[in-house]
């Protein structure tokens, strides 16, 4: 089957949504389907049997685009959107995979060349713009029926989690394939090992560890100020950050002086993802304090199958894969995380407990085969006169 499939954001970078989209082509590779992809005009450089990846033309003002909703994705969007409709014009595809807001220039295509289009989920496009620009709260009605239309008209709709699954159902979508994200880690090498040692030196305290971005919605702040209060207790540990981009990292790193918390508090900047392994052998607890948003964390996989216990917000982004027996979910106040982390710190038999039955519930649920398997439930689905 010819595929065009858009994703709109860099390609490849080793961050959430790119990561997601480099699994599913190593899947379409693997049951023989042609597919061209367009992209934007930042990311590495990969390859896969029968992928093709094309680019848009760089626009002005558009680099080092970040994850999320700004201005310089709006802009990337705009130069992709003429291209998109000219490689339909082009080429005689069965059907275009859209991921997030390409979804609207699927619509587009559907609409002048009977094209039609998977919509991958990867959020609620109308809740995540709404909460990242209060100001804009006002067009969110128009919003969600936008997204709601993008739904109703997609042959499927391949939502990430089962809170994006329950909108998509309840908005009409004609059919619904869940395609979670999956577990990252790879065995560690010497050399990762080595390295991750000579930055995170062995410590007596135990080390919380957290991995990802350092937009707000991560909830960093709720992060940095339960510590402060954990270790004001008379509490001892050590806080380790991995990822952010450099204006991030030097504004929370401001942060952790201001609370009197730097000395316990180490940045370590951007890590691949072969490294994950590696830094989680050093760490004790895994921390996600997110405080908005529907969608799992993509790292929470890998926190699973990292065996190591899991702290995390009692939120829906959290509980729809978390639950009591495999993390200790608090609510997402300074306090609560606070003690939760005191409790962990203390209690390394809770630690333990917890961290093998996450690994249990990760190998069990979310592994390579479980996610192959869901896109050739995906794919299989497709009516005999397009497929």
């Amino acid at each position: 089957m010819n595929i065009l499939l858009l994703a709109p954001h860099p390609f490849y970078q080793e961050r959430g949504t790119p990561i997601a989209v480099n699994l599913l082509l190593k899947a379409l590779s693997r049951l023989g389907h042609t597919v061209d992809v367009l992209t934007y005009h930042e990311g590495g450089d990969v390859t896969y049997p029968n992928v093709t990846i094309h680019r848009i033309t760089p626009p002005p003002f558009a680099r080092n685009v970040p994850p999320g909703p700004s201005l310089k994705k709006i802009l990337c969007d705009l130069y992709m959107l003429p291209k998109a409709l000219s490689m339909a014009r082009r080429k005689p595809y069965a059907l275009v995979h859209a991921i997030e807001e390409s979804v609207y220039m699927a619509m587009l295509i559907r609409r002048r060349r009977g094209i039609p289009y998977f919509y991958d989920m990867d959020s609620s496009l109308a809740r995540q713009i709404a909460e990242k620009f209060s100001f804009l709260g006002f067009l969110l009605p128009l919003m969600t029926r936008t997204e709601r239309a993008a739904i109703r008209g997609a042959l499927a709709v391949v939502p990430v989690c089962d809170a994006l699954a329950r909108i998509a159902k309840e908005d009409g979508a004609a059919r619904v394939v869940l395609l979670r994200d999956i577990s990252l880690l790879s065995p560690a090498s010497r050399e990762d090992r080595e390295l991750v040692r000579k930055l995170v030196p062995r410590h007596e305290s135990p080390c919380f560890m957290y991995v990802g971005n350092l937009e707000v919605y991560q909830g960093v702040d709720l992060m940095l100020d339960s510590f402060s209060e954990f270790l004001k207790a008379g509490n001892k540990a050590r806080l380790v950050i991995a990822g952010g981009q450099k204006a991030d990292i030097l504004r929370y790193r401001a942060r952790t002086e201001k609370l009197g918390i730097a000395e316990n508090t180490l940045f370590l900047g951007p890590q691949p993802v072969s490294r994950m392994s590696a830094l989680f052998e050093v760490a004790d607890i895994l921390i996600s304090p997110r405080i908005t948003g529907n969608n799992t964390p993509m790292k929470i996989y890998s926190y699973l199958a990292s065996g190591k216990t899991i702290l995390a917000t009692a939120l829906p982004t959290h509980t729809q894969v978390l639950t009591p027996e495999v993390a200790l979910l608090v609510p997402p106040d300074i306090r609560s995380f606070a003690e939760a982390m005191k409790t962990l710190a203390e209690d390394k038999a809770v630690r333990l407990k917890l961290g093998a039955q996450s690994q249990e519930l990760a190998r069990t649920c979310y592994s390579q085969e479980s996610f192959q398997k869901a896109v050739e439930e995906l794919y299989a689905g497709m009516p005999e006169a397009l497929a």
